[in-house]
């Protein structure tokens, strides 16, 4: 499915959360927030993994929102390990709510790479504790939440964890804990490293297949 993209601004609490709307050119019928890797190490919206789990979510129609995280291209504010991340998120799931209501009343995909992990469980969990829709799905792929936890998390039961069986930055044993904490599978690609080089089309097609019960 072919797609517009554009870029488009929210606001956090630090200012401008700079973005992209990846829109399928056909009705949507839902929307995806899709969160990139730690922005100290060169992680934007623009990563690979991220544009790759985008373009699932626009083949299942679906407008995808790409954002980056504070410091990162135009987006204002400081790094702040996920704490200030999460609460710019949140108010970027409420913008768009506001802004593109038909899309927000239909399918709901959080889905994050790496540190993005860390700030898609903890929207989750804070919009659960706050009665706050959740989202349909929660996509974690090469999974880090516990490494820029500072809340409890809650995530579902039918969360998708992916992670990569040679993992050099997150280890596979930490993926495993993580879903042994919260009773959740693991789906691990074989080979792969944690940017999943040359297991790709591997990801696209099993976030393909998440997407496709969504």
């Amino acid at each position: 499915m072919q797609a517009r993209t554009a870029k488009i601004s929210f606001q956090g609490a630090a200012g401008p959360i700079d973005c992209v709307l990846d829109t399928p050119m056909g009705a949507a019928r839902g929307w995806a927030l899709v969160l990139h890797p730690h922005p100290l190490h060169g992680g934007a919206r623009e990563n690979k993994i991220v544009t790759t789990i985008a373009r699932a979510c626009v083949q299942n129609g679906l407008i995808a929102v790409r954002p980056n995280f504070r410091g990162v291209g135009n987006s204002a504010g400081e790094f702040d390990m996920a704490v200030g991340e999460t609460a710019d998120m949140l108010q970027l799931v409420e913008q768009f709510q506001q802004a593109y209501p038909d899309a927000a009343a239909g399918k709901w995909v959080l889905a994050g790479f790496s540190f993005g992990t860390s700030v898609a469980a903890q929207v989750y969990s804070h919009l659960g504790e706050h009665a706050g829709r959740t989202p349909d799905a929660l996509l974690l792929a090469g999974s880090a939440v516990d490494r820029f936890k500072f809340r409890d998390i809650n995530v579902p039961e039918d969360t998708f964890l992916v992670h990569g069986e040679v993992d050099e930055v997150v280890p596979l044993s930490e993926a495993m804990e993580f879903g042994r904490q919260h009773s959740l599978p693991v789906v691990v690609v074989p080979d792969a490293s944690h940017f999943f080089h040359g297991k790709l089309i591997i990801l696209r097609q099993l976030i393909e297949q998440r997407l496709a019960s969504v």
